[in-house]
């Protein structure tokens, strides 16, 4: 094995260790999971000691391989380290990023395009999907997303915060008179976000005194899998939508949608950015994590 190869193999072990399988291991590095399960069966060769302990459904490691993979990170941590240094020598981050996004993303980019002119050399490769990305075994640099960082394999940052209003278009009102009261909800037109991932529809977080409300049962005046086409029929004075504030700063600052219902509203939210901590955190990842921290809910300082 000569020293590209070890070098190979190293990358392939750390991988699998960090996914726990050869075949997302393989998925990240653009090779099979046999590819994957040979380097490290040549490497356990050489060393003379078995790294893995293995199962028809997962691999874990031996003790001998938990040793191990601490000096390979080591040993990749310095490689990241030199090639920042060599990072740093040139005039900006450049190079390719890849960020999941919720689809309700898609709001998010005025921001996104400030911050491809404000770094035009760092190449912008954007996935939106609400399916639950594995931020490691599927290659991203980072996701933007809501609710609890759970991975401990991740670092986080948080974004800004929102919650949800209920809102619909003055010509609306005016037809139909301005629910009062949860209750009342039943006799409006209501629009509904429903989950491209699970087919359910989004609760409207109604509330009592601090506690959550049963709703009483929404007429589905209509129904979409996404939030912009919602906005859209609410401002047209089709119904009321249940929507993130964020998403509708614009129309409420306008008032061609107004608030209802406030008093009885819930479903904080929180917006993270998540990125990998095994890796030293790149330039482009670095100034994109800052730019987005400090513009994408700027507003809502003011």
């Amino acid at each position: 094995m000569d020293g590209m190869d070890r070098l190979g193999a190293l990358g392939a072990f750390v991988q699998a260790a960090d996914t726990g399988s050869f075949t997302a291991a393989g998925r990240a590095l653009g090779v099979s999971a046999s590819a994957v399960g040979k380097a490290v069966a040549r490497l356990e060769q050489r060393l003379g000691v078995r790294l893995f302990h293995r199962s028809t459904r997962a691999i874990s490691l031996t003790p001998e391989g938990a040793l191990f993979l601490d000096r390979c990170r080591r040993i990749f941590c310095e490689m990241e380290a030199a090639e920042l240094e060599l990072a740093r020598t040139r005039d900006a981050p450049h190079g390719r990023l890849r960020v999941s996004l919720p689809l309700v993303g898609m709001l998010m980019m005025p921001t996104l395009g400030a911050f491809m002119r404000a770094w035009p050399r760092i190449e912008l490769d954007l996935d939106f999907t609400d399916r639950l990305v594995n931020v490691v075994d599927e290659g991203f640099d980072a996701v933007i997303r809501t609710g609890e960082a759970a991975d401990s394999r991740l670092k986080s940052r948080v974004l800004g915060h929102f919650r949800h209003r209920i809102v619909a278009a003055p010509a609306y009102l005016a037809r139909h008179g301005t629910p009062d009261a949860p209750a009342a909800l039943a006799g409006h037109a209501c629009l509904h976000h429903r989950y491209p991932s699970t087919g359910r529809l989004e609760p409207w977080p109604l509330q009592r005194e601090g506690h959550a409300l049963e709703p009483p049962a929404l007429p589905r005046t209509a129904v979409a899998s996404a939030v912009e086409p919602l906005i859209a029929l609410a401002e047209q004075g089709l119904g009321l939508a249940c929507l993130p504030d964020f998403a509708i700063r614009r129309q409420l600052a306008a008032g061609t949608l107004v608030p209802v219902l406030d008093a009885h509203l819930g479903g904080a939210g929180t917006f993270r950015i998540l990125w990998p901590s095994a890796r030293q955190t790149s330039p482009r990842l670095r100034v994109f994590v800052d730019f987005v921290a400090a513009h994408l809910f700027a507003a809502d300082a003011d």
